[in-house]
């Protein structure tokens, strides 16, 4: 792995930023805000993260797959939804679809629920390209009405018309739940904070998310700093940053040469199949999380000059200014030996298993964790996360832990829906259309919530709920265009996701309404524990600075800082909690009874649990507005196709 440094003809504009990035660091809030702004408000944040490190040591991040927000909390009351706005207003509202007869109709959002088993829906196209052209960017505007049309079209391979299996499709880019198929995501919504208005970082699908919530980039840095490895299609083929498919990481691949023992683990089922990433070799949370003892931690890295070339200044920079090291752990379904698998299926990480899914583990993708035997003993199955919070064996210093589900789930759960393909292929549990259930998912977060809420963690706890894109589901907020890819193609921002956040000091029934993506969750973890903040570290800096100069694009790295309009989620927070003037919430009013988390199905239409216990009337159903599911509507073409007339 390794690679020469080659820079561009801007070289000592990259040496000038490292030097200047320490003095950065030293005013990470110049001019009261980042853009600016008044000394007042920087003031009030400075309280408040004042406030928040007196009491979060732990932060969890139940990240989830693959989900607009439009499609989960569209009409959520409070939140900008699908019905917040006159419907001609509503960016992509009306959409065109074509016919099985070569006619054209238009199709707008529609719900579905539990009579249609709306908690197991196929998987849309998320890839980079048909993200973009979903998004319709005209002019640099995303026009958000391309979704229902582009993914019909996907399918429609031949013939002068589409067939029912790809209009279908198109059908369900545009379909939307509620309540009555999430009721516990929507109780947590209803009880603590929703934020509306967070993008998903990069416009592709689950791997640039994974590696957007620990690096708050995708290797753009990476790029400005070594050209030839930009990626040289258009994002969606070969390897290259900024990553934007879904290639497996080079660590467990069969390009890595590491023996049995060493080696990390891949999903038995990935080779031959999926392509291979490149190294990636930029800052990410697991690095400055170690503080000033940065240098420690890369020292048993098994190759140094192809790991840590692109920051050896940045570790040199933490080893004198960081804060003290912050413990972290990256707990994946299936990445060693679950508590349901048999036997006689792998007994550690050196094996496989089918539950694991590669390229969602976001830290495997970089060198410095994966080459690295002290580096990579922060990751874990998803197993040991709920015996470290049940055993209370989390470190006592606090923390941060990411929780993901995976192809199966540890708790013998299985969809309501009778259908046999549907039990047989609808069994994970984080949250992915075409292999999970919703309420599987849901039910996973839930038992994870409980336990976080009975454990000694919730007193100092803030709990983050997101996923890592959208799916390519219909969402009409138009996100901001931040930058560009080599190939002239927008990479950033796509459309919303959800983010929730849970914490004894959160604020109640409360709707966020401030811009973000998934930077945010990385700068929300800087706040918390005291972090230089990625985008101010010197190779970061650095590759800012070329990004600037080779690609005219001002945003083109980790946006944890010196990028507009992404929250530190900080709002969420009750300021008379923090001080005390208010009690702190109980972990009671956090913990779903576990009668309702092990019940399936989950369904409010029945009266077993959904919206008429939880109280809650969704926006179309207060305002009367008719649910007008298409006649051919099918929530699994692929899994149960309509039988032709």
């Amino acid at each position: 792995m390794k690679r020469s440094l080659k820079l561009s003809a801007c070289a000592a504009v990259a040496a000038a930023a490292v030097a200047g990035a320490a003095a950065l660091a030293q005013n990470p809030n110049p001019g009261g805000q980042e853009g600016g702004g008044l000394k007042q408000q920087s003031h009030d944040n400075d309280q408040m993260i004042g406030l928040v490190r007196r009491h979060i040591k732990y932060v969890f991040v139940l990240y989830q797959e693959n989900r607009s927000f439009d499609s989960y909390f569209g009409t959520f009351p409070g939140a900008d939804g699908l019905f917040s706005h006159p419907a001609g207003k509503t960016p992509g509202f009306y959409e065109t679809i074509v016919n099985t007869n070569g006619t054209t109709s238009i199709i707008h959002p529609f719900r579905t629920g539990p009579a249609e088993y709306a908690a197991d829906t196929e998987d849309i196209d998320h890839s980079h390209p048909r993200i973009d052209a979903k998004m319709d960017i005209t002019n640099g505007v995303p026009q958000m009405d391309k979704f229902a049309l582009v993914e019909e079209r996907k399918y429609w391979t031949s013939g002068p018309d589409p067939s029912l299996k790809a209009k279908q499709m198109g059908e369900l880019a545009m379909a939307y739940e509620d309540g009555n198929t999430i009721p516990f995501l929507w109780r947590y919504a209803d009880r603590f904070v929703l934020f509306d208005h967070i993008f998903q970082l990069m416009t592709g699908p689950s791997t640039p998310g994974n590696l957007s919530i620990i690096a708050a980039q995708t290797g753009q840095t990476q790029g400005a700093l070594h050209p030839d490895e930009l990626y040289p299609d258009n994002g969606s083929g070969a390897p290259g940053v900024p990553v934007l498919n879904d290639d497996d990481p080079y660590w467990g691949s069969p390009l890595d040469t590491n023996p049995p023992g060493v080696k990390l683990p891949a999903n038995p089922g990935d080779f031959p199949g999926y392509g291979i990433q490149t190294n990636q070799t930029y800052a990410a949370l697991p690095l400055s999380l170690a503080g000033k003892d940065a240098g420690k931690m890369v020292s048993t890295d098994r190759d140094p000059e192809g790991d840590l070339d692109d920051v050896m200044e940045d570790v040199a920079f933490l080893d004198r200014n960081g804060q003290r090291s912050v413990p972290w752990g990256w707990y994946e379904e299936g990445y060693d030996k679950e508590p349901t698998d048999p036997n006689l299926g792998p007994v550690d990480a050196n094996g496989t298993h089918a539950s694991y899914i590669t390229h969602h583990n976001g830290p495997q993708y970089f060198g410095y964790v994966a080459n690295n035997p002290r580096m990579s003993r922060n990751l874990h199955g998803l197993g040991d996360f709920f015996d470290a919070v049940n055993n209370g064996t989390l470190p006592q210093d606090g923390g941060v832990f990411f929780v993901k589900g995976g192809f199966q789930n540890l708790f013998g759960m299985t969809p309501a829906d009778p259908d046999a393909a549907v039990q047989r292929n609808f069994v994970g549990d984080d949250d992915h259309p075409g292999y999970s259930d919703a309420q599987i998912s849901e039910a996973m977060l839930a038992k994870a919530i409980n336990a976080i809420a009975r454990s000694p963690y919730w007193d100092q706890c803030a709990i983050i709920i997101t996923w890592d894109d959208s799916e390519g589901d219909y969402d009409h907020v138009i996100p901001p265009i931040r930058s560009y890819g080599p190939d002239g193609s927008a990479i950033s921002d796509g459309p919303r996701v959800p983010l929730l956040l849970i914490s004894p000091y959160a604020r109640t029934h409360y709707i966020a309404h401030q811009m973000g993506d998934h930077g945010s969750v990385v700068k929300f973890v800087d706040a918390v524990f005291g972090l230089t903040p990625l985008a101010k570290l010197p190779d970061e800096a650095a590759g800012r600075v070329l990004g600037k100069l080779e690609f005219g694009q001002d945003n083109w790295g980790p946006d944890d800082a010196l990028t507009r309009d992404v929250s530190d989620l900080l709002c969420a927070f009750d300021p008379a909690r923090l001080a005390g003037m208010t009690p702190p919430l109980p972990a009671s009013y956090a913990i779903i009874p576990d009668n309702i988390v092990d019940a399936l199905p989950q369904d409010g239409t029945n009266s077993v649990y959904g919206l008429k216990q939880l109280g809650i009337t969704p926006v179309d159903i207060a305002k009367g507005i008719p649910n007008e599911i298409p006649a051919d509507f099918n929530p699994r073409p692929k899994t149960d196709p309509t039988p032709l007339p």
